[in-house]
């Protein structure tokens, strides 16, 4: 049996599911209505209006907050990376499952629940209040948005790092150790290189619904800061100008697409000419 033909289903779904989809959103980005009914025409004043100062301002707004999400959940994801890898077996396995446990529950309801914690009258100044120490009002502010993304999507940051460290060859920590390289040595020069690509898929796989968010946003922001996804969820369900938010969109995947080659480009193991290998 030709192998090659148990991927067909895949390709399928794939053309049904991501390629027709996009297809439609860039149709719909680069026509507007006609003067008559059923009628279209050829237009980029959609991507014009999209690339004007407030909106590019907007754009701008997302990448820095994806940015801090993805850079927070770095500082935390690589070292419980590491104490997880660290583990015996069986308890790697317990913890990979009570990290994995709250992605059971719907994101919609675990912004929720962070609403509670963070509201005024929230948990959160309840236990400061019973320790005599200030309220504080942290729903609703840029701290807010970036605690609901790293805290949602920590664990796909968690999870490739901690498989890239699991990969690392025992015999090449043993060889540096013999060769009279202390921990930190042995950390930086054979563990911390040898698990970048992880890196790089953490990275990967926290920006990119970072950038996209809309949910959290509009929940932990209370709409105050404006995201590229909420823009682009105004257009379709609020407006109704499906045309330009289909400009959006394709501008969105557009910088998400250049956001990927860069960070791939960090990678040593995505280059054939050899540039960019790490040195030894």
């Amino acid at each position: 049996m030709d192998t090659k033909k148990l991927s067909y289903p895949y390709l399928v779904w794939i053309t049904l599911t991501i390629l027709v989809p996009m297809l439609l959103i860039f149709l719909y980005s680069i026509i507007e209505p006609g003067p008559e009914p059923l009628t279209f025409q050829f237009s980029l004043a959609h991507y014009l209006r999209a690339l004007d100062g407030l909106h590019l301002q907007v754009l701008w707004g997302s990448f820095v907050i994806a940015l801090a999400s993805t850079a927070a959940c770095l500082l935390i994801g690589y070292p419980a990376a590491w104490f997880i890898s660290r583990l015996r077996a069986r308890s790697q396995s317990q913890v990979i499952l009570l990290l994995m446990m709250p992605m059971w529950i719907n994101m919609l309801l675990r912004s929720y629940a962070w609403m509670t914690i963070l509201s005024r009258n929230g948990i959160l100044n309840s236990v400061l209040a019973f320790f005599g120490l200030p309220e504080q009002n942290l729903l609703y502010t840029d701290f807010a948005v970036i605690l609901g993304m790293v805290y949602n999507f920590l664990p796909f940051m968690i999870l490739p790092i901690y498989t890239a460290i699991l990969k690392v060859d025992a015999n090449l920590v043993d060889a540096a150790r013999d060769l009279g390289a202390s921990p930190g040595e042995t950390f930086l020069k054979v563990i911390f290189p040898l698990s970048i690509p992880g890196i790089i898929t953490g990275i990967t796989m926290v920006f990119l619904p970072s950038m996209s968010s809309f949910v959290i946003p509009q929940l932990l922001g209370g709409g105050q800061f404006l995201m590229i996804g909420n823009l682009i969820e105004r257009q379709y369900l609020l407006t109704g100008n499906w045309h330009f938010g289909s400009a959006l969109a394709m501008l969105l995947m557009a910088f998400i697409l250049l956001s990927v080659w860069l960070m791939k480009r960090f990678d040593p193991k995505s280059m054939d000419s050899g540039e960019g290998v790490i040195p030894w």
